[in-house]
């Protein structure tokens, strides 16, 4: 199938990140740079839902009907010569980032987590809730000049009860969604440019016993030459939709894992992929550096996620 662009949802958006299709046929966005959270109707009208501050990064419904989002801190940017934006290394002094929760009707928000019991947040990045209610966010990192703070994998409750560090140590992990029936997590690495994979024995629980790697991962696909991967998402059928900044495009890894599809998109700065419209079966692709958000055609139904 041509999975072509057949529109443009909106435009003028900061770094637009973390796309929820709602079931009025809205989008929710956050906008990274602009450190807010944005609801766009169907006729592409935007209005601010809640002006969050830092860099929201990554969104999800949980199960109260409340956005969570992952906020990263925030980043400095610059304005490329065609009129583009390109987020920075974060100022020494930005503050460690955190798990917010929006009401949407109202737009009052609460910080759930800054922190676990080891360690503080450098970058929360994206989040997956599962059917028992609790989620799986990644926290992406962060420069320090010379010095790079490593991320994680966790898996926190969503009435802020309890939250572990389940993976500790990774090198940008960004992406994080769960497969068809719920017993697979999937992680992206940014910067090694690969698709990891988890097999779930419980809520929050990783089976390391199928993995010869200690912190039980395997690897189901790898990004070609100057791809990275960055958020994703799964379509109904198992495939892994992740967008690939660098080249600009969405990398489709098969669920068997190997090669992916190269769906082409028109911003080196690809963030993050949702489906939604009559059937899921359209794709919202958020891109970065120009601010739209595409809209694409798919060739089956995107994943119902849990609570939306």
């Amino acid at each position: 199938m041509n999975k072509a662009i057949k529109g443009y949802l909106a435009d003028g958006l900061w770094l637009p990140e973390g796309p929820v299709a709602m079931p009025d046929g809205s989008l929710i966005v956050v906008e990274v740079l602009g450190g807010r959270l944005t609801r766009i109707a169907a006729d592409g009208t935007k209005t601010t839902i809640a002006e969050l501050g830092g860099g929201p990064n990554g969104a999800a419904i949980g199960p109260d009907g409340r956005c969570y989002v992952c906020n990263n801190g925030g980043f400095r940017h610059m304005t490329l010569p065609d009129g583009g934006l390109l987020p920075l290394e974060a100022p020494l002094d930005t503050p460690p980032g955190s798990i917010q929760v929006v009401d949407l009707a109202t737009g009052a928000f609460e910080t759930l987590y800054e922190h676990s019991e080891t360690t503080p947040f450098w970058g929360p990045n994206d989040i997956v809730f599962d059917d028992a209610g609790g989620f799986w966010f990644t926290d992406f990192g962060r420069d320090r000049g010379r010095t790079r703070m490593r991320g994680a994998l966790y898996y926190a409750k969503a009435d802020g009860s309890e939250i572990r560090e389940v993976v500790p140590s990774l090198d940008g992990p960004n992406g994080v969604g769960l497969s068809p029936d719920g017993k697979t997590l999937y992680v992206a690495l940014t910067f090694e440019g690969h698709l990891i994979s988890f097999q779930l024995s419980a809520p929050g629980v990783i089976d390391t016993s199928t993995s010869h790697m200690p912190n039980g991962s395997s690897i189901l696909g790898r990004a070609g030459p100057g791809m990275y991967l960055d958020s994703l998402a799964v379509d109904s059928v198992g495939r892994i939709c992740c967008a690939s900044p660098g080249v600009g495009a969405v990398l489709v890894f098969p669920a068997e894992g190997g090669a992916p599809e190269v769906v082409a998109i028109p911003d080196f700065l690809t963030t993050n992929i949702a489906f939604g419209g009559p059937d899921r079966r359209t794709a919202y692709v958020t891109m970065g550096s120009s601010g739209r958000v595409a809209m694409i055609e798919w060739d089956v139904p995107g994943l119902e996620l849990a609570f939306n």
